[in-house]
């Protein structure tokens, strides 16, 4: 019996540092732009710089 007053117990402590952490995410602006992930993942990106082909000097001929 007393085990379940202990899991009682941690259950509640986890789900108050469970809060804590939302209402933190919530405070630091972790939801402010949610249209904006989801509609980014949509277009390509700026294709990468394309580098001059390197010539082999060193197998001489």
């Amino acid at each position: 019996m007393t085990s379940i007053l202990y899991l009682i117990g941690i259950s509640l402590v986890m789900g108050g540092i469970g809060l804590a952490v939302f209402l933190w995410s919530l405070r630091s602006g972790q939801y402010d732009d949610m249209e904006g992930a989801a509609s980014r993942i949509l277009f390509d990106d700026a294709p990468a710089p394309v580098r001059p082909a390197q010539t082999d000097k060193s197998s001489g001929s």
